[in-house]
């Protein structure tokens, strides 16, 4: 697959975020980066879905539920209550019929960014981890998740999802049944 011009898809990107959003993202972008060279994944590839991840999170609720549906994109019981995992998916579409990318890995790692998933690739445990660790990001924990991050990825993004997965029982929310599957599916595979 051949990506777009790296410049002018942050250029891009820019335009559809907020300033607070666009920083987020070039942690993010940033973070990828380290972890798709530490881990020996491919860069370019990282960095494209890094950039991407959150392209429509800056879109109102009403306009990411049309675009959804213009996308024919059908949310699930979780999913349709939970406003917050909306840009995940319509991100996903955005950057296959908006800037051409036709990589199913980097569109998987756009789509479940937001939850993980069961039987994650590389790619997209690297994003996944990226917008929980980003150097923006500051929360109880994030100092030992980075720490990890260094040694040990699928258990740094165990530690994320156990991290994240609290964090939503604390606050009372609905919890998306793909992050207790990605938990489990790594717990059963380092058991």
């Amino acid at each position: 697959m051949v990506f777009p011009d790296e410049e002018a898809l942050a250029a891009a990107v820019r335009r559809r975020l907020t300033s607070q959003r666009f920083a987020h993202t070039v942690g993010v972008v940033e973070t990828a980066d380290q972890l798709a060279r530490r881990f020996g994944l491919d860069v370019q590839r990282a960095r494209v879905a890094a950039w991407l991840h959150d392209v429509a999170k800056d879109e109102p609720p009403e306009s990411l539920l049309k675009r959804a549906k213009e996308f024919d994109i059908v949310f699930d019981e979780i999913t349709a209550r939970v406003t917050e995992l909306w840009h995940a998916l319509v991100g996903s579409e955005i950057a296959r019929r908006e800037f051409g990318i036709d990589d199913e890995d980097v569109l998987a790692a756009i789509r479940h960014h937001t939850t993980g998933r069961a039987g994650m690739s590389g790619l997209e445990q690297v994003i996944f981890l990226a917008d929980v660790i980003e150097p923006g990001r500051a929360f109880p924990g994030v100092d030992e998740l980075r720490r990890r991050s260094r040694e040990d990825l699928e258990g740094a993004v165990l530690a994320a999802l156990e991290s994240t997965i609290c964090y939503v029982i604390r606050q009372g929310g609905l919890l998306h049944p793909d992050a207790v599957a990605a938990r489990n599916h790594i717990l059963l595979r380092r058991s």
